[in-house]
């Protein structure tokens, strides 16, 4: 199982179920509105490029947790880092 595939049929449906989205002032927010900093300081007033997560969960405009997605056959702890 792809990631797509792991994010279709096992992480949505569980959001779905856990009340995400569905209950007033909750939220998910997905990939493209994942921004989770701005990119870490190089230096010389640069920065690296932002950080995209998976899923962010919102409740009341406050971003409670990350989802980092991975394909089901990837051991758990393949997501930590990255999260």
């Amino acid at each position: 199982m792809n990631e797509a595939e792991t994010r279709a049929e096992l992480i949505d449906p569980a959001l779905k179920a856990a009340g995400w989205g569905e209950v007033e002032g909750s939220g998910v927010q997905r990939e493209r509105h994942c921004e989770i900093s701005p990119g870490r300081l190089l230096g010389g007033g640069r920065r690296a490029e932002a950080e995209i997560a998976d899923y962010i969960l919102v409740h009341n405009n406050q971003r409670l947790a990350v989802i980092e997605a991975k394909r089901r056959d990837l051991e758990s702890a393949e997501g930590v880092a990255r999260a």
